[in-house]
């Protein structure tokens, strides 16, 4: 996910609004150590016993986290193609699950988290987990409104 959000993502998006320059440095630190503390996490301090790839959290988990993946990467796409190459104004998606939420694309994002922290049960993926649910339902309620 960390390769389309990064690399594919930016490419897709037609041109819009502008990143500033303060938010984009912030958001890329987040990330950086994010990254970071998940992979020290998981390679230096994460013990699983040998079954843990058939236990009922990590698959439970690992589920979830490719279904908020296909709902992300699907609300990505409707988002993009809302409007028509030189129209503007606000416009409603429609289709996937934005038929049961306003903010599918965050929804997405939220269930992905939650559902590496379950598969990986720890401590950071769970704080990411809830740093994620936490900083994106805000936007998602701003978006809603």
């Amino acid at each position: 996910f960390v390769h389309y959000r990064a690399l594919i993502f930016p490419l897709l998006i037609r041109a819009g609004k502008p990143t500033p320059f303060f938010t984009f440095v912030l958001a890329l630190l987040f990330c950086v150590y994010n990254g970071y503390l998940q992979g020290r996490s998981l390679s230096n301090y994460a013990e699983y016993p040998s079954g843990w790839l058939k236990d009922p959290r990590f698959i439970t988990g690992f589920i979830g986290w490719l279904v908020g993946l296909a709902i992300n990467i699907h609300s990505d796409h409707i988002l993009r193609n809302l409007r028509k190459p030189g129209e503007t104004g606000y416009k409603i998606p429609r289709g996937g699950m934005f038929e049961y939420v306003s903010g599918a694309n965050f929804f997405g994002e939220i269930l992905e988290w939650f559902g590496f922290a379950l598969a990986c049960c720890t401590i950071e993926s769970l704080a990411f987990a809830l740093c994620t649910l936490f900083i994106l339902g805000s936007r998602a309620k701003q978006h809603h409104q």
